[in-house]
């Protein structure tokens, strides 16, 4: 491999719903994040890998940094921080509706930075006029003044392609960190999870996702298809009675959803089995959050 070859960690940050995950599955090509209008559905830090023969970047995408509530929450604000301290380059994404002001600390943090920190003010689609923008500009300058600023739109794809330039320009020489043909450094199971659980965000209200967690239990991948058994983890008995629905339909409902974006994700044909299992308080609970991943 020739010694040009650039690899490094670029780090997503921001608060909860400014579009980190949108973003980061168009710079990567794959959708590696899920993606809802809900606040808090990225609880654990993705990664998702960009290979070219000249570099490979390691895009990591954080939970919304936010004033932990409950023990889950405190373990995703730990994966935030952590963020901050093993990245070759920051993305700080922010929105054109935010305040810039929520969460200070962090962003002093954030200013700190000996590493290139690149301001992403994502939603740009949403302004009426370029005056609006340049006063937002100029507020953000004031806070992050080493930043460079990139307004973007990442639903419309704008202005990404020139993000995505500059962060390959800012990249360290070094040798990949992954096999070249990583996609991302989590398992198939991984994704199976979180894409039922985008379901379960898309088709309940109020306490329901935020209370569920989906274990794969069984994951047997033959050459035609996979067979996959999942249970769904809610913290109480009524709960579990609403997730199922009347005669099983809203279950039914979900499992079909996600089984289609299973297939689609894996590219063969998918069986999946559905179970509803109440574990009390399990957000509080240490050896819960360590079972479903969230504590080291």
């Amino acid at each position: 491999m020739s010694t040009d070859h650039k690899a490094g960690f670029v780090n997503i940050v921001g608060n909860p719903n400014v579009g980190k995950s949108t973003l980061m599955n168009d710079l990567v090509g794959e959708r590696l994040s899920i993606i809802t209008s809900k606040a808090q559905t990225t609880r654990h830090r993705i990664m998702g890998i960009v290979n070219t023969p000249d570099y490979q970047i390691v895009f990591s995408d954080t939970p919304g940094v936010l004033k932990p509530k409950y023990k889950l929450q405190e373990s995703m604000l730990e994966f935030s921080r952590s963020a901050l301290t093993d990245a070759d380059e920051i993305l700080y994404v922010t929105d054109v509706v935010e305040d810039p002001t929520k969460n200070a600390d962090f962003l002093e943090k954030v200013a700190q930075e000996k590493v290139p920190v690149l301001l992403v003010i994502n939603k740009i689609d949403l302004l009426k006029d370029q005056s609006e923008l340049e006063s937002i500009v100029a507020r953000w300058k004031e806070l992050l003044p080493n930043a460079e600023i990139f307004p973007t739109s990442a639903k419309e794809h704008f202005n990404v392609s020139n993000l995505m330039t500059r962060i390959v320009e800012l990249l360290p020489s070094s040798a990949p960190y992954f096999g070249k043909d990583a996609l991302t450094d989590k398992p198939a199971r991984f994704f199976v999870t979180e894409i039922i659980r985008e379901k379960i965000l898309t088709n309940y209200d109020k306490e329901i996702p935020y209370s569920a967690e989906v274990i794969v239990e069984k994951f047997d991948e033959k050459e035609g298809a996979i067979h996959i058994m999942a249970v769904i983890y809610v913290e109480r008995d009524s709960q579990k009675g609403i997730l199922i629905g009347k005669g099983g339909a809203r279950l039914k409902k979900v499992g079909m959803e996600a089984r289609k974006d299973i297939e689609t994700f894996f590219g063969k044909k998918v069986f999946l089995e559905l179970f509803v299992k109440v574990e009390a308080n399990w957000r509080n609970r240490e050896n819960k959050l360590k079972a479903f991943g969230y504590i080291e």
